[in-house]
Order: C-alpha cells, then sequence, then structure tokens
C-alpha cells in the first residue's frame, strides 16, 4: 500500500535543504535595515497568489504610498498563478532545487496546501507574532491555520457560505425566498421552479469538473453535514460515515431531480442563464459577490443574499472559508517584517481599509469584511448596496458568520485526497457510474493510494 511517496520525498528534501536555509535565516534580519533603522531595504517584495490579485496588489501600494519612510525604494511584485495548488507546487519545486532567489517572499494559500507547505518547513511559524491580536479576531479565525499547535498562516478574510438569489425569478412565480432556511425547503423551491416554468428555470448550476466537490463537497454540504473524509485515527470512512453519505445524496438529489443546469462556472454561458432568468439561486461562498458584480452589472437590483440552509436536525449554516496569506521560510527574508506591518495595517487601521474598500466597489473588485469585531462595528460595514436592490451585502456576509459549521478536518493528505474524491464525482456527472458507486469507488481508491492518514 503506497503512503504518498512522491509528497514524503519532498518532505525530505525539503526539511534537508531547510536545514541550511533555517541557519541563513537566523543571520539574516527580517527587520528594516540595519544601517539606517529607517527603512526596508531597496527592492522588490515578490507574492504568489491566484484569482484576481491585482487588486490585492492595490492595498499594499497604498501602504507603500502612506508610508515613504519606511517603504521607499520598495516595490511590490504580485505574480499570478493558475490557484493554490500551483502555488504550493511552484513553492516545493524551487526549494527542492535549492532555488532560494526564486522563492516569493508570501504566498496565497489554504488550508490543505498550508498544512503541506508547513510539514516540509517551508513557511514561517507565525505564532508568536499573532498571539497578541488573536483575541481582536471572530472566534475560529485561527482553527482553519493552527497545525500540530502552532500557526502558519495569516488570515486575510473569513467568508461564509451564503444563497444568492434573483428577486425577480422568485416574484414572477409568487415563491417566498424564505423557504430556502432549511435544505428540504430548497429542494423544494427547485421543484417548484421547474413545474412553474416548465423545466426553464433552474434552481442552480453544476460543474462538470473539479469545482463541484470544491464548492458543493468540501466548502458546502460536507460541513454542513458533519460529514467526514476521515475517523479520528486516520482511518477512510468517506464512504461509510452518515454525514458524507447525506452530503452526496444532496448533490444526487439536485442534479437527478434536473434541478441544476450543467455548465461551467465562471464562464460567460453560465452569466448568458443568469441573465436570461434560468438560474434562480447560487448556494457557494460569499466570495460570489464580486463574480455578480463584475459579469452581470446589467443585473444590478435583482440579486438579494441570505444565509445558507440548514439540515434541519443539525441547524448549522455555511461554513467559513478561510483567505490564508503565508510568509515563505527563505534564507532573506528581509521583508517578511514589511508584511507583517502590511497585514496589521489590514485588519486594524480601518481608515486605510475604508478607503481600498471604495476602491474596490468603483472598480466593481473583491473585496472581503473585515473579521477583527472592532473594525466591523463601524456603520460602513452595514450600509447598503445598490445591485442588490438596497440590502447591504457586507452586513449579510456578517450575519453568514452566525452559526456556521465547522470545516471538515484537513490533513497533510487532503490534496491528494481531493483528487481523487473528485474524480469519482466527475465521472458521476459524466454519466459514467451512479452516486451509490462513485462513493465506493472514492473509499477504495482512498484506500489504495493513501492508506491511512496521521491521527487526530
Amino acid at each position: 500500500m503506497r503512503k504518498n511517496l512522491p509528497f514524503m520525498r519532498w518532505i525530505i528534501a525539503a526539511i534537508f535543504i531547510l536545514g541550511m536555509v533555517t541557519g541563513c535565516a537566523k543571520e539574516t534580519d527580517s527587520q528594516k535595515d540595519a544601517d539606517t533603522g529607517a527603512g526596508y531595504p531597496n527592492g522588490t517584495m515578490v507574492l504568489y497568489d491566484y484569482g484576481q490579485p491585482q487588486y490585492w496588489l492595490q492595498f499594499f501600494t497604498n501602504y507603500l504610498v502612506d508610508h515613504p519612510e519606511e517603504t521607499e525604494g520598495v516595490s511590490v511584485e504580485m505574480v499570478q498563478t493558475e490557484g493554490e495548488a500551483d502555488v504550493r507546487q511552484k513553492v516545493q519545486m524551487s526549494l527542492t532545487a535549492g532555488s532560494y532567489g526564486e522563492l516569493p517572499d508570501a504566498i496565497a494559500t489554504a488550508p490543505v496546501s498550508m498544512q503541506a507547505l508547513a510539514e516540509g518547513g517551508a513557511l514561517m511559524d507565525m505564532t508568536d507574532f499573532l498571539t497578541p491580536y488573536m483575541d481582536d479576531f471572530f472566534p475560529g479565525t485561527f482553527d482553519q491555520i493552527t497545525y500540530k499547535g502552532k500557526i502558519y498562516g495569516l488570515p486575510k478574510s473569513l467568508r461564509p457560505q451564503l444563497i444568492f438569489y434573483n428577486k425577480d425569478v422568485f416574484d414572477t412565480y409568487g415563491i417566498d425566498p424564505a423557504e430556502m432556511d432549511t435544505f428540504a425547503g430548497y429542494l423544494e423551491v427547485g421543484r417548484k421552479l421547474k413545474k412553474l416554468s416548465n423545466g426553464t428555470v433552474y434552481l442552480s448550476y453544476i460543474d462538470p469538473g473539479s469545482r463541484t466537490w470544491r464548492y458543493y463537497g468540501r466548502r458546502g454540504f460536507m460541513p454542513q453535514a458533519n460529514a467526514r473524509i476521515w475517523d479520528d485515527a486516520g482511518n477512510i470512512v468517506i464512504d461509510k460515515d452518515p454525514g458524507a453519505r447525506r452530503a452526496f445524496e444532496t448533490i444526487r438529489r439536485l442534479y437527478e431531480e434536473g434541478l441544476l443546469l450543467k455548465s461551467k462556472i465562471f464562464e460567460p454561458p453560465l452569466y448568458e442563464a443568469c441573465r436570461n432568468g434560468q438560474i434562480a439561486t447560487f448556494y457557494i461562498g460569499a466570495f460570489w459577490d464580486e463574480f455578480l458584480r463584475k459579469n452581470l452589472p446589467d443585473m444590478k437590483g435583482s440579486w438579494r443574499v441570505m444565509p445558507a440552509p440548514v439540515y434541519s436536525d443539525i441547524g448549522t449554516r455555511g461554513a467559513a472559508v478561510i483567505g490564508i496569506q503565508a510568509i515563505v521560510k527563505k534564507p532573506k527574508p528581509v521583508y517578511a517584517g514589511l508584511y507583517e506591518d502590511i497585514w496589521l495595517d489590514f485588519h486594524f487601521n480601518g481608515e486605510a481599509r475604508k478607503k481600498w474598500t471604495i476602491s474596490m466597489e468603483e472598480q466593481n473588485a473583491p473585496y472581503p469584511n473585515p473579521i477583527t469585531e472592532k473594525l466591523l462595528e463601524d456603520p460602513f460595514w452595514k450600509e447598503p448596496s445598490a445591485f442588490y436592490g438596497g440590502q447591504s451585502f457586507r452586513e449579510m456576509e456578517g450575519i453568514g458568520l452566525r452559526d456556521a459549521s465547522e470545516n471538515m478536518r484537513v490533513t497533510s493528505d487532503d490534496a491528494e485526497a481531493d483528487l481523487i474524491i473528485s474524480a469519482e464525482l466527475e465521472k458521476y456527472l459524466a454519466g459514467d457510474q451512479s452516486m451509490d458507486e462513485a462513493v465506493i469507488n472514492m473509499g477504495k481508491n482512498l484506500r489504495a493510494k493513501i492508506g491511512k492518514t496521521e491521527a487526530k
């Protein structure tokens, strides 16, 4: 039984290399210019990110402009990558090859990749830096970035799963959106829409690729159903766990009852289907706000937002998804201190945060709510939005964090497990197997390719 051999080889190599790296790092200040005591050394701070990092870069640029005494001669380069896995692989390859000069100063990541990189010693331990500030953040903020008792990430955002719905569609068919407060009600609304529209309106969409597992599975129904991939001893239980079975059954019902339009997310045909009134809702993370505003500006006033439905006997709403930044443990981390300064400014400087947020809105660009209690008290974060017909999206995002489900346990094997699980789900959506066969094959292939993960 193989136990993730390529990954283990990388860990061994990385530990060896990082033994040398750590020694170098101790000799190099990650602080301001030691000679002048005035600012950071001239140069470029490099960040690996994904999604739409050009907008995140603007906060950094604002900081450099507002703090010339510290940052004169410093610039920031935001490198666009293909996603979390791409960032992880690039860092792993540079470390394994000993190409330290190619390493970024910081990266965007997610819990699965953060654990893999932390296990290999590629990330700085931020525990001591963060400890004085932890009580200022929403409860649970640090749960997904703590690994083996240490914190390796810097939280950027904590965003809930929500329901986005087209109010015009609900008005047309006389359906009360409040019926979607439970998953049973959500399904029933889909059935009503299908019947009343003669099959022309779908409750939502389903992506035939890997994003179905990502958005409906790992971030969606699975945590809300208390589902598990592994038990506490590290054994694979996804094919037997009642919660997992329930989550996959929810997907099966939605899909096989014809309530979901098969269409790739983030692609023009999906937006066109929205524009034509074919899609009534999205059960997805709060990040979807930026894609609606950017791609459907002509639907201004049509959309509304509400918290995710609950399984009635469980009662918790959508799990929050954390946005993580992490500082790379490199030989000369000259900008580690600068990155920490900018991170503090983002979470504790209300005026800087509002200035950036207003600019984001003007550009139809993404921005998350604050995750510090004090910053969120400002009335600015409850202002109505014209795009949502006068509803305050920012306030609803905060409400969506209440009664949130606990995220599934993440292990260093979850990056590989995600690929295995998603592949079986994709075969189901392609019509190559039933959902029951897909779940059985998930368990069988996880046992064959991973075997067992670490105990909790």
